[in-house]
């Protein structure tokens, strides 16, 4: 179920011209707004004078909702302070308190808020996936929608633990991972085959019935069944060993061998509940740590650490109800919640997750037996994590004081912006920008531009390095002219020498941002890593100790911003392989080149696919199909 998009029937409340900066600001402008709301459910947005978004919230009544925030004396500091900062206010009426709770969780994700608390580093996690449309199933990982028919498994906490689990069962049922294209086109078996992972069907070694029995064993162990099928395996196993087939015997033992890791994996397992998630919420000094515990089928499917971030004053109830909003905008809820404390408005969550999975879904939160064991291990883990993360933002602390030092820095860096190009010849050119600061790398930060300049020669790098800059700055002075926001770094550094600092140079006096600190780094002679040359405007080039952690910290912000760098070229560049290639084929859309590559899995496998293997595709008719076929083939 998708989230609601807000009705038809909105009311918003916008000033129509900037208020004055001395009057228009605080508890005066939403005592206006409120004698004009309803007191119907709704969600409302308080907005800077400036038009930035300070903070989205909900209420079952708005009227009554936003009145609070007249009196100040009864308010946190945190919630006066915004209200200090309010210069206009947008309200959006809903039909029901759901709809406006999951609108809310879906604003805070795009706007992200600044007295929210904000779900960082969210992902879609991965599941196992047996297709059910196809005689032989196919074992294989998933992550995303799931739109072909079969049957998923997870979410898994990690793309190890799905891998490992994958691995495990090819070894244990011997089911095949290749794509439906590369099965139909077997004429012997592979190698697969030949290191035991896989039964062969392609080749018919083993029958359509036969396989049916290994895919229901497989499906048996991914539903927490595994002892099941380990006392089965173990059966078979002394069965050929009473009959001196010591082969088979040993084909059994290597499964069961393969079966126990993972059981060994299952390391939290509860008959009191199938399928539930774990919130637990650990702080230390103002910071948070949520781990989230995902059980299956009575089975512990791994866990993900977040650290959301939110006010000192936010209490734990407030920020496990946001986060959970938050975390299941875009993914659906399992029956059952376990939480490691209360939270506001339970009910009112409760049911907003219900009709997301269109299912009930309860929230407990357990004082005894075995769900309150699961909780409090998580809350263990939840803990260990938030120190882990202490200790590493303490080392990186120092690291940026170092940095500070080396450069000449006024204060140590919040925002280290790293540039690099990559490109083939000048081909498919682009520029990239990582960013770095006291929390690690912040990838949400990340930028790439394709370079557009006409009159570059290929392969220049300096013209490309003062294209990417040009773009980065001027748009950054158009959008805060004032560097007031967060965007702008304390340092820059570009993968160079001597010839891009003075390109670089050149641009920041040209864009009117000379004053921004600025270093080149580049490896030394042999380009061994270790022995780089730094360069900074207007000094001799110098070098720092070999042994130098600062050194190594500036290596892996160079190494990272080459590794996007190159990551984002080679995608650009496969893209445009792909492109190439079917764009000749008469009648070839995007949805139709999306259908075929998601059916055969490459450019390639279209290419050698032959003519009724193209008419299986969805949305391929057997005329577009003739024309792929004859396309690559010579037909006429």
């Amino acid at each position: 179920m998708s989230t609601p998009t807000p009705p038809e029937n909105h009311t918003i409340v916008v000033p129509t011209a900037r208020p004055p900066v001395s009057f228009d600001r605080g508890a005066g402008v939403i005592a206006r707004v409120v004698e004009t709301l309803p007191l119907s459910p709704g969600v409302y947005r308080m907005l800077s004078f400036d038009g930035d978004v300070l903070y989205v919230g909900k209420a079952r009544q708005l009227k009554r909702r936003v009145a609070n925030y007249t009196n100040a004396n009864g308010l946190p500091v945190r919630i006066r302070r915004m209200v200090a900062e309010t210069a206009s206010m947008e309200i959006i009426t809903t039909h029901t308190e759901v709809e406006a709770l999951l609108l809310e969780a879906n604003l805070i994700k795009k706007l992200l808020p600044r007295y929210n608390v904000l779900l960082r580093d969210d992902k879609s996690f991965l599941n196992i996936f047996i297709t059910g449309d196809h005689a032989y199933p196919q074992l294989t990982k998933h992550r995303g929608a799931r739109n072909r028919k079969g049957d998923y498994f997870g979410p898994f906490a990690s793309a190890g633990a799905v891998e490992r689990t994958v691995q495990a069962l090819q070894r244990i049922f011997l089911l095949r991972t290749c794509s439906d294209t590369i099965f139909s086109g077997r004429t012997r078996p592979c190698l697969q085959y030949q290191i035991k992972r896989c039964c062969a069907p392609c080749v018919g070694k083993v029958s359509e019935t036969e396989y049916g029995d290994l895919i229901d064993s497989a499906k048996s162990v991914l539903l927490g069944r595994s002892r099941d099928i380990h006392e089965k395996l173990t059966q078979q196993m002394q069965a050929a060993a009473e009959i001196l087939d010591y082969e088979a015997a040993a084909k059994f033992r290597d499964r069961i061998r393969a079966l126990a890791t993972i059981l060994q994996r299952q390391d939290i397992n509860t008959l009191d509940f199938a399928d539930a998630d774990v919130f637990a919420l650990a702080q230390i000094g103002g910071q948070s740590c949520l781990q989230v515990f995902f059980f299956r089928n009575g089975s512990n499917y791994g866990n993900h650490a977040y650290y959301p971030a939110h006010d000192d004053q936010t209490t734990p109830g407030e920020i496990l109800a946001s986060f959970i909003a938050q975390f299941y905008d875009e993914r659906l809820p399992p029956p059952l919640l376990l939480l490691s404390d209360p939270v506001e408005e339970e009910g009112w969550l409760a049911e907003a997750l219900s009709v997301k999975a269109e299912r009930k879904v309860s929230i407990q939160v357990p004082k005894r037996g075995s769900k309150a064991d699961v909780v409090k291990h998580a809350v263990t883990n939840a803990k260990d994590a938030l120190e882990r993360r202490l200790a590493e933002k303490a080392t990186q602390r120092s690291l940026l004081d170092q940095v500070a030092r080396i450069f000449a820095l006024p204060a140590p860096p919040q925002r280290i912006e790293v540039y690099d190009n990559s490109h083939i010849q000048g081909t498919n050119a682009i520029g990239a920008m990582i960013v770095a600061g006291p929390d690690g790398f912040q990838k949400n930060a990340y930028r790439t531009w394709t370079i557009k300049g006409e009159d570059l020669t290929p392969g220049d790098d300096f013209g490309m390095m003062k294209e990417v800059l040009t773009r980065r700055f001027s748009r950054a002075l158009k959008e805060d002219p004032d560097r007031q926001g967060g965007s702008w770094p304390d340092l820059v550094v570009i993968d160079g020498g001597a010839g891009q600092l003075g390109a670089a140079v050149a641009v920041m006096e040209a864009v009117g941002v000379a004053d921004l600190p600025l270093v080149c780094i580049a490896k030394g002679q042999d380009r061994e890593s270790g022995r780089e040359d730094f360069y900074l405007p207007g000094k001799t080039p110098f070098k720092l100790p070999p042994q130098d952690p600062a050194l190594y910290y500036i290596q892996r912000l160079r190494d990272e911003a080459h590794r996007f760098a190159i990551g984002t070229h080679r995608a650009k560049r496969q893209k445009a392989q792909i492109k190439s290639e079917l764009d000749e084929v008469p009648g070839i859309g995007p949805n139709r080149r999306k259908a075929l590559l998601h059916h055969f899995g490459s450019v390639r496998a279209i290419t050698r696919a032959g003519l009724s293997d193209l008419e299986q595709v969805p949305g391929i008719s057997k005329t577009v199909a003739k024309k792929i076929y004859d396309h690559f083939h010579g037909g006429s």
